[in-house]
């Protein structure tokens, strides 16, 4: 049981090169980063199947880019590191990694890590509690029944996201409910408009936020949504 896409968080090239081919081979899609800014700043930083992150990198360290990871997805995330503190372990945990495993390792250590993990993504989880658009009151409800204020430009994506019944709303399909048209630098403004309810959400609730990302295609609110 492997994941389909992996993004390989590592700054040592080599390490990286080899590790990726290594998985390539077994049939994964691996992406390969080497600074957490990279990754972040990708249009589907949070669309991958798993995540096999190092713990020193460039730009934010994998402790908190783990943090990061888990305020938008429940995938696989498995920590391979160097890094020697007593309490690394625990600080991997407690931030949402699944695994650890300690450089050296072996890629067929690596892989049946991988397939562990992936084990307890894929086993079937209980049915997800429900979001719900409250359309009268222009607020989003939380599982835990935290409410998060929408603006304009939030209500009529929300709309979309509730027609499409957890499809893909397109980018198009969005353009033409907001009104909007690429300006001459080719931009409309959707991502920012995304951008900004995803934060609103992490702000009010430490539920996963289930708006995600299709690259070059649209958008997807993976979580059961019901209209009020």
């Amino acid at each position: 049981m492997y994941p389909t896409t992996v993004a390989l968080i590592d700054d040592d090239p080599e390490y990286a090169e080899y590790l990726a081919q290594h998985l390539s081979g077994q049939g994964m899609s691996v992406d390969v980063y080497r600074d957490s800014r990279d990754l972040l700043a990708a249009t589907d930083a949070y669309d991958y199947d798993f995540y096999l992150v190092d713990l020193m990198l460039p730009g934010i360290d994998g402790v908190e880019l783990i943090k990061v990871l888990r305020k938008r997805s429940n995938a696989g995330v498995l920590v391979v590191s160097g890094r020697l503190a007593p309490d690394v372990f625990r600080q991997v945990v407690d931030a949402g990694a699944d695994m650890y495993l300690a450089k050296p390792v072996q890629f067929e250590q690596v892989v049946l890590a991988i397939q562990a993990v992936q084990r307890r993504v894929g086993s079937g989880a209980p049915a997800q509690t429900p979001w719900k658009f409250d359309r009268r009151a222009r607020q989003l409800v939380a599982p835990d029944g935290v409410r998060v204020d929408l603006s304009d430009a939030d209500v009529l994506v929300l709309e979309c996201f509730a027609q499409a019944e957890g499809g893909t709303v397109t980018r198009e399909t969005l353009r033409q409910r907001l009104g909007r048209e690429p300006d001459a630098a080719g931009t409309d403004g959707l991502n920012a408009i995304i951008y900004r309810l995803r934060r609103r959400i992490e702000r009010a609730t430490p539920s996963l936020v289930p708006l995600q990302s299709r690259s070059r295609v649209g958008y997807v609110f993976r979580a059961p949504l019901v209209t009020l």
